[in-house]
């Protein structure tokens, strides 16, 4: 395992932008940073939907996976507010050589590299805003430093919705290995959890959307500025190439629920004219949803870096 305590230089280490996309909402402003990359199977991201379909725009390797990005948000406000708060964590560095090869994972290729890499402190960030529990999403709340397990974010608050915490420490689900305690048990050491009950604001402009499907308690959060809003969707819609409405994984617990998740986070951002953050999506993270006759199409939005 990586020691995060080694990190000095967050640019040498890992491929993290030293100038990342900046999105400007009014009052905030949201920094696209990289939690790192994974390999999965492709069949199981696209679920029921055939090979000879989803291979047209999501090619596979000679292992049937392919190339997701671990995408997350760090979420700054202007003025004299202190807070400082990040969306998602990725998968993390806490990976042997087995798993490093089955999932394609540079444990030195992360968020806290990325989020050194952009000039941000790890111990400035006062809240962590996670979709669910999954090893990729919250791998990243916990690295090994001196030897032990600690929080990635020693003074950080973590969100979660409180039906996906119970969830997770209880193992609910089929895939249980996804639940990993050791992500979870340095949090409970420093009492740094905000357990989560519906679609109460966590932070100014922030507040989670109930999204259930991939998992019972899975969350969506807004981010809403004074000029514009975005919706980081989570799992509800890992990349653009789920967009269509029976595009689910085979991981999602509920499919019919996750369907109706993703319909309702697409109608809310096309009716206000929302930007959604996709969370695995390698090429275009950030999109605009636009009405195509009953349901939805994406168009990529574009930052320049810095802003």
């Amino acid at each position: 395992m990586v020691e995060c305590g080694n990190l000095r230089d967050g640019s040498e280490m890992g491929n993290a932008p030293a100038d990342p996309a900046r999105f400007e909402l009014g009052g905030c402003t949201v920094t696209l940073l990289s939690g790192g990359s994974l390999k999965l199977d492709g069949g199981a991201m696209f679920g029921l939907i055939p090979k000879a379909l989803w291979s047209r725009t999501t090619p596979a390797d000679d292992l049937n996976r392919i190339h997701l990005n671990c995408n997350c948000l760090l979420v700054e406000w202007a003025g004299e507010s202190a807070r400082r708060l990040i969306v998602e964590t990725g998968h993390g560095p806490k990976y042997d050589a087995r798993e490093q090869k089955i999932f394609a994972i540079n444990p030195e290729d992360w968020l806290l590299p990325a989020l050194e890499a952009a000039g941000v402190d790890a111990a400035t960030v006062t809240d962590v805003v996670v979709t669910h529990l999954h090893f990729d999403h919250a791998g990243g709340l916990t690295c090994v430093r001196d030897g032990r397990l600690v929080p990635t974010f020693p003074n950080a608050r973590v969100h979660v919705q409180r039906r996906e915490f119970e969830d997770a420490r209880l193992g609910f689900g089929v895939m249980t290995q996804t639940y990993r305690e050791e992500s979870y048990l340095p949090i409970d050491e420093v009492n740094g959890w905000s357990l989560c009950d519906g679609d109460a604001e966590v932070a100014p402009g922030v507040r989670p959307l109930l999204t259930a499907g991939h998992t019972r308690g899975h969350q969506s959060l807004i981010i809403e500025g004074r000029d514009r809003g975005m919706i980081f969707t989570g799992d509800v819609m890992p990349t653009r190439n789920h967009v269509g409405q029976p595009y689910n994984m085979a991981y999602d617990l509920f499919p019919l629920d996750n369907q109706d998740s993703k319909r309702r986070v697409l109608a809310l951002a096309a009716e206000r004219d929302w930007l959604l953050a996709l969370d695995h999506d390698p090429e275009t993270p950030i999109v605009r949803v636009v009405p195509d006759g009953e349901y939805f199409a994406l168009e990529t939005e574009s930052a320049a870096p810095g802003g």
